[in-house]
C-alpha cells in the first residue's frame, strides 16, 4: 500500500512538472492554449483611418475631464483688529491649564486674576488663526484683566 501511494505522488509530481515544462519559453514557438487559441505575444496596431474621440467628447465616458485650478491662499486675518472686552465666568476648559469665557479660550494675560470660577472682564483680541493644544474656543489673547 506505501508503493502504491508513492508512485501515485511520484506520477503526480512529474506530471505537474512535465506540463510547466511545456509552456512557452520565449522561443518563438507558440502552444495553444486549452480553447485551441493562440496566445497574444503582440497588441494590435490601431488603423489609422479609424479617428479616436477628442478628449473634450462629452460622450467618451474614458475622457479626462479639466477641472479649475484651485491655489491655496494664505490663511485668512481675524474679522476683528481691534481689542474687544468680553465680561463673565471663567470655566476649565476639557484639558489642563485650559480657560474658557464665552466660547473664547483666554491665552496668555495674568494668571492670578484668569482662574476657574473667577468673574472678570478682559480685554483683548480674537486670532482665530493661532493654534492651541486646548482643542476648544476661538483663541483670544488677553492684553488685560481684572476681577469682577
Amino acid at each position: 500500500m506505501r508503493t502504491l501511494r508513492i508512485a501515485a505522488t511520484a506520477l503526480i509530481i512529474c506530471t505537474a512538472l512535465a506540463a510547466c515544462g511545456g509552456q512557452d519559453a520565449g522561443e518563438g514557438t507558440t502552444t495553444p492554449t486549452p480553447t485551441g487559441a493562440s496566445p497574444v505575444t503582440e497588441l494590435p496596431t490601431p488603423d489609422p483611418s479609424l479617428s479616436a474621440p477628442s478628449p473634450s467628447d462629452p460622450a467618451d465616458p474614458t475622457a479626462p475631464t479639466t477641472r479649475p485650478t484651485v491655489r491655496p491662499s494664505a490663511p485668512s486675518k481675524p474679522s476683528t483688529t481691534g481689542e474687544i472686552t468680553l465680561t463673565g465666568r471663567i470655566e476649565s476648559g476639557v484639558e489642563p491649564g485650559c480657560l474658557l469665557l464665552d466660547g473664547y479660550l483666554l491665552l496668555g494675560g495674568p494668571r492670578d486674576v484668569l482662574t476657574a470660577g473667577t468673574s472678570v472682564t478682559v480685554t483683548g483680541r480674537p486670532d482665530p488663526t493661532m493654534m492651541s493644544t486646548c482643542q476648544q474656543g476661538t483663541p483670544f489673547v488677553v492684553s488685560s484683566a481684572k476681577r469682577g
